[in-house]
């Protein structure tokens, strides 16, 4: 009974030790990302950049003196996936918090999932209106910008050099992602009579090249001055490399791919992505142009780490894990709820110039940049081939998001409540 004593008298004592001097339990986040699937590209950026935040994290003494554990698992882009997925990352690896997503189903059935288990979900490249909208929550936040944001953005663009009065075609991805995103450009380019401005859906998952053949052949009869691709991932790459192969390119005045990401633009190839515009919620010459020191070191150290530059799937991630740290330790806890108001409101700056966390719908609000890409023998030139991106127009954030008066009425008319509920 005595050396019981002792043994039970030591294990306290060690027990206060390590808790006193920071040699406490690792702290379980969970990245639920595409590995494989149309979205795997972004997927790998998203993986590439939380390894190398968690590793500068747990460097200077992790959160709250905890170590962090990044437990991943494959969504696969698929809604089922990820909800199991959450579903194990909470109850079985006893995560506090799960980020991640390139599709915007997959991070609705995710973070309905967290809503579930009261543990919060990042989004992490996903435009859909209804993430942060009619399905947000007070557990879902969006650190990319929306579809919305992004349409305007562009749109605005789009009016200044007079091509929304030009003929459109959209080619559209048939999934949530896709028809907000539509949705949004044609209201703010003016598009919305679609016996003029056709469109053509293409699966989601499982487009062919059948399905972007067709698609394009529709367009080539129609003769748009504007091509609309509002697709994403390697359905996108797929769908220009077609349209270069089919010598339609010169057909259009403009072609637009409202989303763009430096990984999709690499897996076209320079020579597919001449004069494609787009927007972007960040590119890794951002921090370059205007002089953002943070955002300047996070290219320098993954470039150095993965002989690439981070696309913004790439920033995203690594914006959120520092987000995620940076409210814990404002909170003091990593009590979901307490974690939930520390980050309300609150006014960032991270890879660029100051973002803000909107308390009434959990979306970052950011400068969105629109960008054309270059041709092909400049982006030969970079050392990594990759300088595929020059800004030609900018947004600021509080323009280009939804006002909270229009945001309550699209709740009311989904039956939604006008603030977000646990």
């Amino acid at each position: 009974m005595k050396y019981l004593k002792k043994i039970i008298i030591s294990i306290v004592i060690l027990s206060f030790f390590f808790s006193q001097n920071g040699l406490t339990e690792d702290i379980k986040i969970g990245l639920n990302y595409p590995q494989t699937g149309p979205y795997s590209t972004q997927g790998q950026a998203q993986h590439n950049a939380a390894i190398l935040a968690v590793e500068k994290i747990n460097n200077k003494g992790g959160i709250l003196n905890r170590k962090i554990q990044l437990i991943i698992r494959d969504t696969q882009s698929k809604p089922s996936v990820s909800t199991k997925n959450v579903f194990e990352l909470i109850d079985k690896e006893e995560c506090e918090m799960v980020f991640g997503g390139s599709s915007s189903a997959v991070a609705i059935a995710g973070g309905k999932a967290a809503k579930l288990k009261e543990k919060l979900y990042f989004g992490t490249l996903v435009y859909s209106n209804a993430i942060t909208g009619k399905e947000g929550h007070k557990y879902m936040f969006r650190e990319c910008y929306s579809a919305w944001m992004a349409a305007k953005g562009l749109s605005n663009y789009l009016m200044k050099e007079k091509l929304s009065s030009k003929k459109f075609f959209y080619i559209t991805s048939d999934d949530t992602y896709g028809r907000t995103t539509e949705n949004a450009i044609r209201s703010f380019s003016k598009t919305t009579n679609e016996k003029r401005h056709l469109r053509f859906y293409t699966p989601f998952p499982g487009a062919t090249d059948k399905n972007f053949s067709n698609a394009l052949s529709m367009a080539k009869v129609v003769k748009p001055q504007v091509l609309a691709l509002v697709l994403f991932g390697n359905d996108m790459a797929r769908a220009l490399t077609m349209l270069e192969k089919m010598g339609l390119k010169k057909q259009f005045q403009a072609i637009l791919v409202p989303h763009l990401t430096l990984d999709m633009a690499a897996s076209a190839g320079p020579k597919v992505m001449e004069g494609v515009i787009g927007a972007v919620p960040w590119s890794w010459n951002v921090p370059f142009r205007y002089n953002y020191d943070k955002g300047k070191k996070f290219v320098k150290d993954y470039a150095d780490r993965y002989q690439s530059y981070p696309s913004s799937s790439a920033g995203s991630a690594y914006t959120i894990l520092y987000q995620y740290k940076e409210a814990v330790e404002r909170a003091g806890t990593f009590d979901t709820k307490k974690v939930i108001i520390a980050l309300e409101n609150h006014k960032y700056v991270s890879l660029k110039d100051e973002q803000q966390w909107r308390a009434f719908d959990h979306q970052s609000i950011q400068t969105v940049h629109v960008v054309v890409c270059r041709n092909a023998v400049d982006v030969q030139k970079d050392k990594f081939k990759q300088n595929y991106f020059r800004i030609i127009d900018t947004l600021q954030g509080n323009e280009a998001a939804r006002s909270k008066k229009f945001w309550q009425k699209l709740r009311k008319t989904a039956d939604k409540p006008p603030e977000l509920e646990y």
